[in-house]
């Protein structure tokens, strides 16, 4: 008897993929299951708090991306809530594999679905949990529903190394499969819990973050019932999405923003990628011409898999040592410029109001994230990106492990992309966004009293921070990344493939531009 009732016993284990819509792990736990346990479990390594942090939040995350998190998480309780289900909230002590098979064993669990993952530490903490499940007799369906692809099937295909450009991983990758659209009314009924602890979805305040209540609340809300809203009203748009061309948009647009603002919702899953790959082409069929990839709204899409196919494929891909595509640059370590990157106090108008938009938002269009990249990077400071990389993944709410360390290896030349001549002036860049200020003063209170025309020329700061002469900094950084270069050629290791299309197109950023004079007197007036 208690075999035949473990065999109806399924629990589907939620972690990225905070939906219903197109959920092949969700689909496959209902069926046939006479009792089904819908689980995610809190995890400490991304939100125990951390007061040592430069920002509130945990090591790994800030309030942002904790808060999208948890609206998420609410808002999936809620949607399963209707279907007759619960989402059943577990909080690990330490390790979250081992909550997951404790669960497994407590409630006698005979199928086990849970979203296939592809991060180092997932795939770690996957392996716990399967081979516990496996070794309990627990039948294991770990479909890819993350991404439009199956990142080791691309890469058996390539010869069993990942595709390193676009074009290639293209060409290799073919149409996705269909997302699943059986809609259904109900889910079988939550089993016994016996004596678990399970939660209701906590506040950020019930995690003991500290005093939030001067944090800014970012004006995009977690989860799948938004995602699905998002998405249909840019969608409405259909000659928008028909003309959408990456390299373009406005990255000053903070109250509008120029994209859809779907990566965070994609990020955790609250929106299936090829589900909305699948609308994008309803929409191109409706319409007599439409962008390509790589600029086009679903060549979007591909870029995604791209970066997960080749981060699966590339052994320590989230560093420079060890990865065998990034080019071994002696970056520097100025801790002083670093922090003021990071704080927004470089006195450069622009890249500080992009990065206090980080902070306070979570978020910030693509443009502006190319901007302050290569200005930490090749551009100005020539500091190692992973420092860059380590800000971002903490604070943005779109933080994806795949494209966000993929993102940094391009933009400061480590890999993918080559042109580190091609440098983004942190002046006239936001001189042709920006020009009356409006971004700036927004970011930047100290600065609301100052005119339009001097918004992109650098202000006295009343910390010590001596931020570097961008015309001076420029060229020593294209010398210092001209030297690298030359020393892997001959070392032997030759620049990894060729820029794509998109590399080669010209960047519309104003290369190269002589910092102006300083606007103190003009803030000393004005405050």
């Amino acid at each position: 008897m208690e075999a035949a009732t473990a065999a109806t016993a399924a629990m589907v284990w939620f972690r990225k993929g905070l939906r219903v819509h197109d959920n092949p792990a969700l689909d496959a736990a209902r069926r046939g299951a006479g009792r089904l346990y819908p689980v995610f479990v809190l995890d400490p390594r991304y939100l125990r708090p951390d007061p040592a942090a430069a920002s509130l939040g945990s090591a790994r995350a800030g309030v942002a991306r904790v808060r999208f998190l948890l609206q998420s998480l609410s808002d999936l309780d809620a949607r399963l809530r209707r279907l007759g289900s619960r989402l059943l909230l577990v909080r690990a002590r330490d390790d979250v594999g081992d909550a997951v098979c404790a669960a497994l064993k407590d409630w006698n669990i005979g199928k086990l679905c849970f979203e296939s993952d592809t991060e180092p530490y997932a795939l770690s903490r996957d392996k716990k949990v399967t081979d516990f499940a496996m070794a309990s007799g627990i039948e294991v369906f770990t479909p890819v529903s993350h991404t439009l692809f199956d990142p080791a099937e691309i890469i058996k295909k390539n010869g069993g190394r990942p595709p390193l450009t676009y074009q290639s991983f293209i060409s290799i990758a073919g149409e996705p499969p269909e997302p699943v659209m059986e809609e259904y009314s109900e889910l079988p009924p939550v089993g016994d819990t016996g004596e678990y602890e399970l939660l209701p979805v906590p506040t950020v305040e019930e995690l003991g973050y500290g005093d939030i209540s001067q944090e800014e609340i970012p004006p995009f809300r977690g989860g799948e019932t938004e995602a699905l809203r998002r998405m249909k009203e840019s969608l409405k748009n259909k000659e928008w999405v028909a003309k959408f061309e990456k390299p373009k948009g406005d990255p000053s647009a903070f109250l509008k923003p120029a994209t859809t603002v779907l990566s965070p919702y994609l990020k955790f899953g609250c929106l299936s990628s090829r589900y909305f790959y699948h609308c994008i082409q309803n929409v191109y069929r409706s319409v007599r011409n439409h962008t390509k990839p790589p600029v086009s709204l679903a060549g979007q899409l591909l870029w995604r898999d791209f970066f997960y196919t080749v981060s699966f494929g590339t052994p320590n891909f989230d560093q420079m040592k060890g990865n065998n595509i990034c080019k071994q640059i002696p970056w520097i370590g100025n801790e002083e410029l670093f922090v003021a990157w990071r704080d927004g106090r470089t006195g450069y108008p622009w890249i500080d109001a992009i990065m206090i938009q980080l902070r306070k938002c979570g978020w910030m269009h693509h443009l502006a994230r190319h901007s302050v990249a290569c200005f930490l990077t090749r551009g100005d400071l020539f500091i190692h990106w992973e420092k860059g990389r380590d800000v971002f993944e903490r604070l943005l709410i779109d933080s994806d492990w795949a494209i966000n360390n993929g993102n940094w290896l391009w933009l400061s030349c480590s890999s993918f992309f080559y042109q580190y001549h091609r440098i983004y002036s942190p002046i006239t860049f936001g001189k042709k966004y920006d020009p009356d200020g409006n971004y700036i003063r927004h970011f930047i209170p100290m600065l609301k009293g100052t005119s339009g025309t001097t918004f992109q020329h650098q202000y006295e700061l009343s910390s010590e921070v001596k931020m570097v002469h961008h015309e001076t900094a420029s060229k020593e950084c294209r010398k210092r990344m001209g030297e690298a270069y030359a020393s892997s050629r001959l070392d032997g290791n030759p620049i990894e493939g060729k820029p794509s299309n998109v590399s080669r197109r010209k960047m519309s950023h104003g290369d190269q531009d002589a910092s102006s004079p300083s606007i103190a007197k003009l803030l000393k007036r004005s405050s």
